[in-house]
């Protein structure tokens, strides 16, 4: 059974790491304090950035964990919670591909945020048709989300002897990426076909 409270102690922590973003967002550009100096503002100012950053996706763990073992899950839950994920990913991605304007950067932030899109209107139109579990989340997918939440991590440090870690990283979360957006569209395909 199930609570169908919104403001449940799960739901809390997801609306908080959407209000992450705006603060992500002003940390990320605003004016660099006085003697803080560097690419980007500073070591400081990337050390704040990755905290946030980290500290986003350590909730999107424990709002779920807290949801299932206090039995506060909710529809405005799993709808909200894939959500706010999204877009933090999305814009830590957008920030990085401003800092590093290279078509390897831009490349894999698009193809990461494509899949998004895509999944989740397959989603949404599963749905639709009654058939939302054939599209549950894979474990691909769990391994994707890890992969690419530790690469942005690592680009928001900014320490460049990590920099070809963190590509390394990053385009194992994008072979994953598409791997995972196989395993959807494969699960979908029966109902794709359909006249």
């Amino acid at each position: 059974m199930t609570t169908g409270r919104i403001l449940n102690i799960p739901n809390i922590l997801t609306l908080a790491r959407i209000a992450l973003i705006p603060v992500f967002l002003l940390v990320a550009y605003w004016p660099p304090a006085v003697g803080v100096e560097g690419h980007h503002g500073g070591m400081f100012r990337h050390i704040i950035l990755t905290a946030i950053f980290v500290l986003a996706a350590i909730t999107d763990w424990f709002d779920g964990y807290l949801a299932r073992s206090l039995n506060q899950t909710s529809a405005f839950g799993r709808f909200l919670d894939p959500v706010a994920d999204k877009l933090m990913v999305s814009t830590a991605l957008i920030v990085l591909v401003q800092w590093k304007p290279s078509i390897a950067m831009a490349f894999a932030a698009i193809v990461i945020i494509s899949r998004e899109i895509t999944v989740s209107a397959l989603r949404e139109w599963m749905a639709e048709l009654g058939a939302r579990t054939s599209v549950a989340v894979s474990t691909v997918g769990k391994y994707k989300t890890a992969f690419q939440m530790i690469a942005i991590s690592v680009f928001l440090l900014n320490w460049p002897p990590f920099e070809l870690f963190a590509y390394i990283l990053l385009y194992t979360a994008v072979a994953l990426t598409l791997w995972s957006m196989f395993i959807y569209l494969r699960a979908a395909w029966p109902y794709l076909k359909q006249p």
